[in-house]
């Protein structure tokens, strides 16, 4: 007697491919590509000049609410530490000494995050016993938050 029993495919999350990233990080990935063979083609010199109106522009093309945050952040850098200089970043503001990242700003939308992200490289000088904070969400900047970020862009030049 032949058995009629059929297997049943398990439709779980298992069985399904996993890329390992999603269309957003290819797509960071994809921005950062382009960045390097930018900066290659342009040389060290143009590549600063070019870094703060593309900074700016990008921070033009974020929606309201993540261009007022990266706005108020971009002046808080370069106000208290000039000489870090602005570049793109997996296609986000960052800002970079001696072409090492220090801090950069992710906004909620391009990761369809919550909030949006003031994050710092492993290159700041945050160090702070054994654990310190090197991302911060931002909803909203007070005069208090500002004073704080400042401090901290500070700290890191240091």
């Amino acid at each position: 007697m032949k058995s009629t029993q059929t297997s049943i495919r398990s439709t779980s999350a298992v069985d399904e491919k996993y890329d390992g990233f999603t269309d957003t990080e290819r797509g960071a990935m994809k921005e950062r590509a382009q960045e390097l063979k930018k900066a290659a083609r342009r040389g060290p010199r143009a590549a600063k000049a070019d870094g703060e109106s593309e900074v700016l522009g990008k921070i033009a093309e974020m929606p309201e609410a993540d261009r007022v945050l990266a706005e108020r952040i971009h002046h808080i850098v370069r106000t208290n530490a000039p000489g870090l200089s602005p570049k793109l970043w997996y296609g986000m503001p960052a800002y970079a000494k001696n072409g090492k990242i220090i801090c950069f700003f992710q906004s909620a939308q391009k990761f369809k995050a919550r909030y949006a992200t003031l994050g710092f490289s492993d290159q700041a000088n945050l160090d702070e016993g054994t654990m310190w904070s090197t991302a911060y969400a931002l909803t909203e900047l007070t005069a208090a938050d500002e004073a704080r970020i400042g401090s901290l862009i500070k700290k890191a030049m240091s």
